[in-house]
């Protein structure tokens, strides 16, 4: 479980930043492949691994 939470943290730290300091100027910067594709997929595979790992059947 903590490699999924590990995943998830990654994901959401690579979303942030990418504003722009002064709220009259546009930063592109927010639409880059890291924010809109690369991070919310770290944080699906996340969940997916959250999920494995709560249902996963411990080995004796």
């Amino acid at each position: 479980m903590l490699v999924g939470l590990a995943v998830i943290a990654l994901g959401f730290i690579l979303m942030a930043g990418g504003g722009s300091d002064d709220p009259n100027v546009f930063n592109e910067e927010i639409y880059n492949f890291r924010r809109i594709r690369l991070a919310p997929t770290l944080v699906l595979i996340g969940l997916g691994i959250q999920i494995y790992a709560i249902f996963a059947k411990p080995k004796k």
